[in-house]
């Protein structure tokens, strides 16, 4: 089924975004496994797996579409610390957030209902879990304090963390 050559040039984009995400929450997952900080390892690990469902859900719809995926992830720059990396994960949260909006806007105006709701999918997961989930962690760490805030993570996770 052909698809609308702008919604199409729209989704590569949120491609090389979603895929800029997953190798971001990647090295930081992997930073924290090596500092020994096992709960944000696992929660960054999972969101890491997150993100690639969202690419491989709109790599799926731009071939639906005969679109021609661009699989180069958009450029990104990684944290070292761990309060510069949850930064950085919120900062490419809040872009994603603002380019699954205007990509609904999009589909909305071009009819595209099936691929809105692909991104409106999106939209609910990135604000209601991943942002909101890093806000807390960076609202603790300004309550707690940094070293506060570690000795917490050091542990195991569990589901809530």
């Amino acid at each position: 089924m052909k698809g609308h050559p702008e919604i199409v040039e729209y989704l590569k984009e949120l491609l090389r975004g979603e895929l800029a995400a997953r190798d971001q929450y990647f090295i930081h997952s992997r930073r924290y496994e090596d500092q020994g900080l096992k709960s944000l390892y696992q929660r960054l690990d999972h969101e890491m797996q997150e993100e690639t469902e969202h690419a491989d859900a709109l790599l799926r719809r731009i071939l639906f579409l005969e679109g021609d995926p661009d699989m180069r992830p958009a450029a990104f720059t990684a944290g070292r610390t761990v309060e510069e990396m949850l930064q950085r994960d919120l900062e490419v949260e809040y872009e994603v957030r603002g380019n699954l909006a205007s990509g609904i806007a999009l589909c909305e105006r071009h009819g595209d209902y099936v691929t809105r709701d692909i991104l409106l999918a999106q939209l609910k997961d990135t604000e209601e879990d991943h942002a909101h989930w890093l806000e807390q962690q960076l609202g603790l760490i300004r309550r707690l304090g940094i070293e506060n805030y570690l000795t917490a993570r050091i542990g195991v996770a569990s589901s809530d963390e």
